[in-house]
Order: structure tokens, then C-alpha cells, then sequence
């Protein structure tokens, strides 16, 4: 019983389960109806959504394509009217740009570039697109005229600022102060720096689109004229300025140099001070135009093309150059002339010239590297005359010194210094201390075969400076050596004229004398040793010999005071009339012969103070022995009746007598 109420209650239970599944599942079936219908439903309307976009997107892109054809109309129109206000504008630039063409580009060049730059590019216009149009012609004349006025304004501008650089600036500049460690430059400013930049700015335009090269030659004449004037304003400071105030700067002086002598040799015979201005003139001139060169090559390479400034700086130096050269070699020609007329003093001029042109060859050089080879050749040229000419010189001189006449008139009556040894001597000097310019200038002309040195291969190469100048110092030893021989032989024929052989001997004496001494005072003795080591030796050897010769004209007189032909005789013992008369004659010749010397000499001249003293006390001293000792022997003799004739003078007297030779105011 219990079993079938439990099959009953499960059997209900599954029977309500059964009823809830089939209502879940009727619910589950309406739902997915709804579903169906409602996706049904969105079909539909996403079909008509569809069908209305397509609808959409053909009314649209039609009307999107005119759109954009509008817009590209739009830019085209907008385009097209600026281009024509762009061409509109060419035809008009002419008029634009009248005014400020005619006002002309001083003081405001920027604003004349810009105006001639808008016309340029209008007859490029018209060139391209109207070739054959009245306004091309327009535009480019207006172009030719602004060109034209540029051109202009160059020359206005280097002409109205380029001023002749002032003398004390010139001087300042070439001048080396010693005693400065680090030199500083003087900077020569030739033009302001706002006038240099509108020229260098008006020259890169008309090389640029000017196709102009004239302004070069304009460039060049007027630099050109201004370094003329600057080099002339510094010789006319010299004329003007060097005689009155006595100051002459001149850096040959300053410039340490090996030429210098140790002590000054006098000035040369009939030294002209005007001479001398213009000899310092040129060389600071020579100094002026290598240093103002520079300076304008500095400029020119910020105005001129590269390729064009080598040619138009050669241009721009000719004329100063040229006339450097001119004088130069109107210097030469004078000192031929002096040669001409045996003045060989004159051409010592060109020593301190030709000395400096050497010092200064080097930077000169430098200066004219890249010019022509006319003009870098101009100062060696001028260079090779002076030491073709001063050798020539020195040749002649010594020529003159051995053919110089014996002329009687021209002989010094008092037996005094002769002109041609002072002027040999003087000559000599003045080649001292241009000793290493006087030595090359030798060399140059190879004369070491006339002088019969040895050359050897070292000194005649140029990497060997100091074997060279000791080649030319052994050969100006040399040729000095010459010269005083020439001299020598000179002084000994002309001594010859003298009939007196005692005067002979004093000439020559004086002469020997004052040419040691002058050697040796001047330091011409150091070279005349480095070829002839015994030659003080030699001249006190010739001195010596003409001291004794002149001695020798004592003789005449010394001879009666010998005991030669002297009668024996006992003291107090009574003498022959003949032993008598020997003992007068001896007297009688003393005395006249005493007189007769003292007379004749005293008109002497020995003007070396310490060799007139040396002299009159040696014959003092020979002369004064003898008459004492023969006084001595003929004491206490009776040989005539009046002692007093011939016993005219006391010891002390004969040697006051001697002590006055030599002395024309006695």
C-alpha cells in the first residue's frame, strides 16, 4: 500500500515537472517567434537603409566632383591674377625706379642695389617671354645707365677718400725701434672702413652681373697715382725737413747690420750735405715703397677678383716703381760721370744705397711674388749697375792712385802729407764701412782671378753665406792692399822730384807715417792683415829706413866734428899754419853746415807730434855728442886769434837750433 501512494507522489512529481517544461519550453518557441519577426523586421529596414544610401551617394558625388573643379578654377583664376600682376609690374619698374636711378646709389647703396637688381630681372623678363617688346629696350638702358653709375661711384669714392699716406706715417712705419722686443705694425689705412665696404660691395657686383672689368683699371690708376704721391711726399719731407732739423731716420742706421765699423771713419773730402739728404731720401723711399706695397696688395685683395689681382697689383705699382728705378739709375749714370772726371769720392754714394737695396732684396722679392718678370727683374737690374759701376770704381781708383802724375807744383814744398795719400786713405775708410758691400760688389765681378785668390767651391755657394763673405773679405783685403801698394810706388817716384834726398826722405816718411796710423785708427789694419799678416811690421821697417836716410843728411855736418885729418898735437904746444887751418875748416864747416840744415829744415814739416819730437832728439842728441867731444879735443888749442869767429855757438845752443827744425812759426 505503502509502495503504490510513493509510485503515486513521484508520479505527480514527474507529471509537474513534465507541465513546467512543456510551459518553459512554450515560452522558449514564443520567444524565438518574436525573435524571427523582429529580425525580419531589421532586414527590412537595413534593406531600405541600404537602398537609401545608394540613392544618397549618387545625388552626392556629382555634386562633390563640380566642387572641386570650382575650387581648382578658383586657384587657377587666382593664380593667373598674380601672375599678371607679376608681369604687370615689369612694365612698370622702369617708372618705379627713375628716380632713385637718376639720384644715383651715394649713401644709400643697399636701396640702389635692390632697384637695379628689380630692373634686371625685368629685362631677363622681357628677354625670355618679348624678346621684341619697346619695353626690353626700356629696362635695359635704365640697367646701363644704374651699371654706369655704379662705375661712377667707384671712381667717386677711391678718389675722394684715397689720400697720399703722410710722411711721419711712412716713417713710423719703415722705422725699427732696437730696444722693443716685439715690433709692432703701423697699420696704413688707406680708406675708411664703411667707404671700403661699399667699394668692395660695388666691385663684386660688376663682376658678378656687371661684365665689367673696367673698374680694375680705374682701381689701379687711382691707387697707383696715390702711392706715387705717397713716396714723393716722404722725399719732399726729407728736402723740406732733414737739412734744418739735422734728424735723418733712416733704417739703414737703425737696421743692426755686420757692415757697421767699430769707430767712425771721418766724412769724405767735400761731403755735400745735400747730397747726403737725397742718398737718405732714396733709401728710406726704396724702404716706403715696399712697405706702402704691401699694404696696398692687403686692400686690393678685398676689392679685386682673385684671378685678376696679381696683373692689376703689378699695373698698380708700375709708376712708383718705375721712378724708384729712374733714380736709381740717375745715381748710376751720375757716379759714371764722377769716374769720368777721376772723382772717385762721388761714387762712394752708391754704397749705403746699394747696400740697402741688398738688405731689403729679399722682402722686395716677396713683395713683387706673382708679378710680371719686367718687373721683378727691375731691382736686380738696378742692383747689378751699382755693383757693375762701384767696382768699376774701385778699379779705376786704385788705377788713379799708381798713375797719378809726379807734377812739381803739386809736390807739398815742406815735404808735408801728399792729397793723394790723405784721399787714398779717406777713400779707404770710407769703404770700411761698407766693407761686406765693397767685398761682394768685387765678387760680382770676378775679380778673385785678377787678384789671383784661390776660390774654393764652398764659397761660392749660396748655402754657404760665411764661407762667402770670408772669400769677399780676403778679396777686399786685397784690393786694399793694392791701393797702398799702388800708393807706395806712387810716393816713391814722386819723392823723386825733390832734389833734396834729406826732404825726399821726410816726405816719404810723413807719408809711410800717417797711413800706419790711419790704419791702425780706422780698424782698416784688421783687414789689410787678414792677406798681408807682417804689414804694420813693414811700414815701420820703411819708416825706419827714411828716418835714417834722412839722418844722413846730418853727415855733412857730423863729418867736420870727426878726428879724420886732425892734427896731433901737445896741449899748450904752438900748431903749423896748416894744422891751424884744418881746425878753422872744421869749424867754419860745422857752423855753415849747422845753419845752412836748421835754416833749410826748419821750413820742414813733420806733422805727427810724437815722430817730430823722436827725430829732433835723436839728431839732437848724435850732433850734440859730437860738437861736445870736439870741443873737448880742441880745448886749450890756440889756432887762431879770434876764437869767437869760428867758436860761434855753445853746445846748449846748437841743441836749442835743432830743437826749432820742423817748426815753421820758430
Amino acid at each position: 500500500m505503502v509502495h503504490t501512494e510513493d509510485a503515486s507522489s513521484r508520479k505527480r512529481e514527474i507529471e509537474e515537472k513534465l507541465k513546467q517544461e512543456q510551459e518553459t519550453l512554450s515560452f522558449i518557441r514564443e520567444n524565438l517567434e518574436k525573435s524571427d519577426q523582429q529580425t525580419k523586421g531589421m532586414v527590412s529596414i537595413l534593406s531600405s537603409f541600404e537602398s537609401r544610401l545608394m540613392q544618397l551617394e549618387n545625388s552626392i558625388i556629382p555634386v562633390h566632383k563640380q566642387t572641386e573643379n570650382l575650387q581648382r578654377l578658383q586657384e587657377n583664376v587666382d593664380k593667373t591674377l598674380s601672375c599678371m600682376d607679376h608681369v604687370i609690374s615689369y612694365y612698370h619698374v622702369a617708372k618705379d625706379t627713375d628716380r632713385i636711378i637718376r639720384e644715383g646709389p651715394t649713401g644709400r647703396l643697399d636701396e640702389y642695389l635692390a632697384c637695379i637688381a628689380k630692373i634686371q630681372k625685368a629685362v631677363e623678363y622681357f628677354q625670355d617671354n618679348n624678346p621684341d617688346s619697346p619695353e626690353l629696350n626700356t629696362v635695359k638702358a635704365r640697367f646701363e645707365k644704374g651699371k654706369e653709375l655704379l662705375e661712377a661711384e667707384f671712381r667717386s669714392l677711391l678718389t675722394r677718400y684715397s689720400k697720399p699716406v703722410p710722411p711721419i706715417l711712412i716713417l713710423d712705419a719703415i722705422s725699427l725701434d732696437e730696444e722693443l722686443e716685439v715690433q709692432e705694425d703701423v697699420v696704413l689705412e688707406h680708406l675708411p672702413e664703411a667707404v671700403l665696404q661699399d667699394v668692395i660691395c660695388i666691385a663684386g657686383w660688376l663682376v658678378e652681373y656687371g661684365r665689367n672689368q673696367d673698374f680694375m683699371n680705374v682701381y689701379f690708376q687711382i691707387r697707383s697715382n696715390q702711392l706715387d704721391r705717397s713716396i714723393k711726399g716722404l722725399k719732399d719731407h726729407f728736402r723740406k725737413n732733414s737739412a734744418s732739423s739735422g734728424i735723418l731716420y733712416s733704417p739703414a742706421v737703425q737696421t743692426k747690420r755686420k757692415d757697421t765699423p767699430t769707430k767712425k771713419s771721418p766724412k769724405r773730402p767735400g761731403k755735400d750735405d745735400v747730397l747726403d739728404i737725397e742718398i737718405d731720401s732714396y733709401i728710406h723711399c726704396i724702404s716706403a715703397f715696399v712697405k706702402l706695397a704691401q699694404s696696398e696688395y692687403a686692400l686690393l685683395v678685398e676689392v679685386i677678383p682673385e684671378h685678376h689681382q696679381k696683373k692689376t697689383f703689378d699695373s698698380l705699382i708700375q709708376e712708383a716703381l718705375d721712378n724708384l728705378m729712374l733714380e736709381g739709375d740717375n745715381i748710376v749714370s751720375a757716379a759714371r760721370r764722377a769716374i769720368m772726371r777721376h772723382d772717385y769720392s762721388a761714387v762712394l754714394t752708391i754704397f749705403p744705397i746699394l747696400r740697402h737695396l741688398k738688405m731689403n732684396k729679399a722682402e722686395f722679392d716677396s713683395t713683387l711674388q706673382g708679378t710680371a718678370a719686367s718687373t721683378k727683374n727691375k731691382l736686380p737690374t738696378l742692383i747689378t749697375s751699382m755693383e757693375t759701376i762701384g767696382a768699376r770704381a774701385l778699379e779705376e781708383f786704385a788705377d788713379s792712385i799708381k798713375n797719378d802724375p809726379d807734377k812739381e807744383y803739386n809736390m807739398p814744398k815742406d815735404g808735408t802729407v801728399h792729397e793723394l795719400t790723405s784721399n787714398a786713405i779717406l777713400f779707404l775708410q770710407q769703404l770700411l764701412d761698407f766693407h761686406e758691400t765693397a767685398g761682394a760688389m768685387l765678387a760680382s765681378q770676378v775679380l778673385g782671378d785678377t787678384y789671383n785668390i784661390p776660390l774654393d767651391p764652398r764659397e761660392t755657394s749660396s748655402s754657404a753665406s760665411s764661407y762667402t763673405s770670408e772669400f769677399n773679405k780676403r778679396l777686399l783685403s786685397t784690393y786694399i792692399c793694392k791701393v797702398l801698394g799702388n800708393l807706395q810706388l806712387n810716393l816713391l817716384s814722386k819723392s823723386k822730384v825733390y832734389e833734396d834726398p834729406a826732404l825726399s826722405a821726410i816726405f816719404l816718411h810723413n807719408n809711410y807715417n800717417y797711413t800706419l796710423k790711419s790704419l791702425e785708427k780706422s780698424d782698416l789694419i784688421q783687414l789689410v792683415t787678414v792677406t798681408q799678416k807682417k804689414a804694420e811690421n813693414s811700414y815701420r821697417e820703411l819708416i825706419e829706413q827714411q828716418i835714417q836716410m834722412y839722418q844722413h843728411s846730418w853727415l855733412k855736418v857730423t863729418e867736420n866734428l870727426t878726428s879724420r885729418n886732425m892734427p896731433v898735437f901737445q896741449p899748450g904746444s904752438k900748431l903749423k899754419d896748416k894744422e891751424r887751418q884744418v881746425i878753422k875748416d872744421k869749424f867754419k864747416g860745422f857752423n855753415d853746415g849747422l845753419e845752412e840744415l836748421c835754416k833749410t829744415q826748419k821750413g820742414w814739416a813733420i806733422p805727427d807730434k810724437g815722430q817730430r819730437d823722436f827725430i829732433r832728439q835723436a839728431q839732437r842728441r848724435v850732433v850734440s855728442e859730437a860738437y861736445r867731444a870736439f870741443l873737448h879735443r880742441c880745448a886749450n888749442v890756440s889756432f887762431t886769434k879770434n876764437p869767437e869767429k869760428y867758436h860761434k855757438y855753445r853746445p846748449e845752443e846748437v841743441e836749442e837750433m835743432i830743437e826749432k827744425l820742423f817748426d815753421t812759426s820758430a
